[in-house]
């Protein structure tokens, strides 16, 4: 499991320093300690300041969880940066973005610190607790209690401000101090003279456990309470912890029977520390409740855990476990992957559990440069892929393959009649435009190609292994197909294409999901156009009879966009210009890209027959060359079960699924019509074809999922 360690030390990341601040802290030795037996116990560990940046850190080290897996979990240590009830501030911060974590909730931690309120439910609930009185302001009349008294903050915790007091001079001054340097009402209660018990708790509801009572040993000299200065060890004495203490059987069981019920009446979970008097006649009263109790070496929680045959190490994991079966129902969920006769939850387990390795696949194929323009980097990362696809069982389709621009693979069970997945190798991008170096942030992953070419490449790698990992690879009928030429429209690709979606029974596109977290089931189709004008080299003004080119040009191209009609579904665009000129001369000669988009072929004809119609006369020259044509993906029935299977598989694992229509072209319009095809089964990219170019993390691991468990179905 995921654990982030959340502590307070040194950070005071906030948009403005403002209200008391803390001054409680974790040691980095105490901390790495807590990470370290975590570690051991088998768990990926990341220790965190609680601070503004959590919640993005939080989201970068554990993304939002799939249904059915076991999110990751926060050990709080956090004591809060500043303001009032900071104990509650990262537990609401949890709370609020959903991180399940050890340790109680903000009303159990508000409660514990308000040491007034704590002791009115205490009091109200029959758990034994002194005598006491609130002192509001300087001035306060003298409470009706006999000497000595013990005062504090009323609403701090591990000993701030703590003093024995003996006469009402002593009470102004002590409580003066805290009025002064903790800004908030004073606690005076009688002081018990005796023995100092703390029960440590671990655990909840029926399963709560009480330790062995523990018992701070004060010796000679000073008063017997636990100061702050004791707790830093620099009041010069030494104060000891003897667990258990030398209490009679009943006595120890009274005190754990009072911890017990005091823990449940503040609502604590998981972990707390009673802090106890005890008389000398053997009654026992609650000074308060730790709802964060220390895990210090030398505190009387790790001693009480050790006299239970707890190590610290055993400690830090049980913590993890108590919380897990306060969410989850066990502590230790049962591990999906053994279940190999439900394959489908294997390959759940097998993919969850190697989130972070999905991701550090993607980057490594970012680093991997094979632009549509380099033919060289094509060639290494083709070696690259066969090397995997070799590695996870499947076969080269010598019939399919050219080795330059394009490659198939099939499974032991063959390709015919079986599920052709589709991606490509290549990025189409701007030459001009530098590479997008791989980086994340909470909710999005950049790189060189993530969205275009990279996720799916990633993602197909862990489905098939997962298919491999249950045991269904060598049954299932199914193929893979992967070309280099997406940034030269298919040229060298198209017809071995379309032979192995012939073959298939079925075929999905890895084409990025579109926005929406919507696949794809339309596409139109596209041509491009090299259109080429000539005319006479004029000189600026010449008067004749000669055309300019370029103001015949503009004209025409006029004409040609107005043919785009929303209504029809078809489009004209101009995409590039370029023009030639001898010195001193006007253009004599351009070059132009146009590009068109149509829904069906029929359309496609009618727009070219109307496009060379328009191109004709005005005393230059045209010539208009179609280049390439992408076919359309039109709507088919054949469709139906397909994108109903994969709906019912979306809704399974509560992965949102719809359907869009696109404006651009793929390969999928190379399918037979009377084969199913569905295209962008890749995760939902934003930016594509930019320096910003970018896929959403929560997608790349539930499109992964859909595509195992839709390679599972056949």
């Amino acid at each position: 499991m995921k654990v982030a360690v959340i502590y307070n030390r040194e950070s005071q990341k906030v948009i403005n320093l403002f209200g008391q601040p803390n001054r409680e802290k974790y040691g980095i030795k105490a901390i790495n300690r807590i990470v370290n037996a975590l570690k051991k116990g088998g768990h990926q560990v990341i220790a965190l300041e609680g601070d503004k940046d959590l919640i993005d850190n939080l989201e970068e080290f554990m993304p939002r969880a799939l249904k059915g897996e076991r999110p990751g979990m926060a050990f709080n240590l956090s004591y809060g940066i500043q303001g009032q009830a900071r104990y509650t501030h990262v537990p609401g911060i949890l709370e609020m973005v959903g991180v399940p974590y050890v340790g109680s909730g903000p009303l159990a931690h508000s409660l514990a610190l308000d040491k007034v309120v704590a002791k009115m439910l205490f009091a109200q609930r029959g758990v034994p607790t002194p005598e006491f009185a609130v002192l509001d302001a300087p001035g306060f009349e003298m409470p009706e209690l006999a000497f000595p008294l013990i005062v504090k903050p009323k609403n701090e915790a591990v000993s701030f401000g703590i003093r024995i007091v003996n006469d009402e001079a002593e009470l102004r001054d002590a409580a003066g101090v805290i009025f002064e340097q903790f800004e908030q009402p004073v606690l005076a209660e009688r002081y018990i003279e005796g023995r100092e018990v703390n029960v440590g708790l671990l655990g909840n509801g029926t399963a709560l456990e009480a330790f062995p009572p523990a018992e701070l040993i004060f010796g000679e000299g000073g008063p017997h309470i636990y100061t702050m200065e004791d707790k830093k060890r620099t009041s010069g004495r030494d104060i000891g912890v003897q667990c258990p203490a030398e209490l009679t059987p009943a006595l120890a069981n009274k005190a754990k029977d009072i911890a017990v019920k005091a823990f449940h009446v503040l609502g604590c979970y998981d972990c707390a520390r009673v802090d106890m008097r005890m008389d000398a006649d053997g009654n026992l009263y609650v000074l308060e409740i730790n709802s964060l109790p220390s895990l210090g070496e030398h505190g009387s929680y790790v001693a009480g855990a050790e006299a239970v045959g707890l190590d610290f190490d055993a400690l830090v994991v049980r913590l993890v476990e108590v919380a897990a079966a306060r969410y989850f129902g066990t502590p230790n969920p049962p591990d999906l992957s053994r279940r190999r006769s439900d394959p489908k939850h294997a390959g759940f387990a097998f993919l969850t559990e190697r989130r972070d390795r999905l991701e550090k696949l993607l980057q490594e194929w970012s680093g991997v440069g094979s632009r549509s323009d380099d033919p060289v980097g094509i060639r290494l990362a083709a070696q690259r892929l066969t090397e995997q696809m070799n590695d996870i069982g499947l076969r080269l389709v010598r019939e399919l393959t050219d080795d330059r621009d394009i490659w198939t693979w099939e499974s032991p069970a063959g390709l015919a009649g079986g599920t052709l997945v589709i991606g490509h190798l290549d990025v189409p991008v701007n030459p001009q435009l530098g590479m997008e170096h791989f980086h994340r942030d909470p909710e999005w992953l950049y790189g060189e190609g993530v969205g275009s070419s990279r996720a799916s490449l990633a993602m197909l790698e862990m489905a098939l292994r997962a298919v491999k990992h249950v045991r269904r690879l060598n049954r299932t009928k199914l193929g893979v197909a992967i070309y280099a030429d997406e940034g030269r429209d298919c040229e060298e690709s198209t017809e071995v294409l379309r032979r192995a979606c012939a073959e298939a029974g079925r075929v999905l596109v890895l084409n990025p999901g579109n926005a929406g977290d919507r696949i794809i089931t339309t596409r139109r189709g596209q041509r491009r156009y090299r259109l080429r004008v000539e005319g006479k080299a004029l000189r600026l003004g010449q008067a004749g009879r000669s055309a300019e080119v370029m103001r015949v040009l503009y004209r025409k191209l006029d004409e040609l966009t107005g043919l785009t009609d929303r209504k029809s579904r078809v489009a004209v665009s101009v995409s590039d210009i370029a023009t030639d000129a001898f010195p001193m001369r006007l253009p004599h000669r351009v070059r132009i890209g146009l590009q068109l988009s149509y829904p069906d072929q029929a359309q496609a004809v009618a727009m070219d027959r109307a496009m060379r119609g328009i191109l004709r006369g005005g005393g230059v020259q045209w010539d208009l060359v179609m280049v390439s044509d992408r076919p359309p993906m039109p709507e088919r029935k054949v469709n139906a079960a397909l994108v109903q299977r994969l709906r019912a598989i979306a809704a399974e694992w509560d992965i949102p699924l719809g359907t869009d229509s696109s404006l651009w072209p793929s390969v999928a319009g190379l399918v037979p019509e009377s084969v199913p095809v569905v295209c962008g089964l890749g995760p939902v990219a934003s930016d594509l074809y930019t320096s910003d170019e970018a896929v959403s993390r929560i997608s790349l691991v539930q499109r992964t999922l859909l595509l195992m468990q839709c390679l599972l179905d056949g």
